[in-house]
């Protein structure tokens, strides 16, 4: 390998390296925003028309509650616990 080569080499590492960096600061800057924003978040629904909340709180139920899924009976399974 020769020294131009080499030196690309060392430039897309270099490259890698700061898109690491950018995008974990990106995310401590969101993390930040988004635990300020949890603290305000009573405050700002307070402030808000009850369909207004009723709207945001139905929109953030699912990071909140698991999702219910119907379960079926299915032919040859036992219709007793097994404990």
């Amino acid at each position: 390998m020769n020294n131009k080569e080499q030196n690309n080499i060392e430039i897309m590492k270099n490259v890698k390296t700061e898109k690491e960096v950018s995008i974990s600061d990106l995310r401590n800057s969101l993390k930040g925003m988004m635990a300020k924003e949890l603290k305000n978040l009573p405050d700002s629904l307070e402030k808000l028309e009850p369909v207004q909340r009723l709207n945001i709180l139905c929109k953030l139920m699912p990071y909140v509650m698991p999702k219910v899924e119907t379960v079926h009976y299915q032919q040859d399974e036992p219709d007793e616990p097994f404990w």
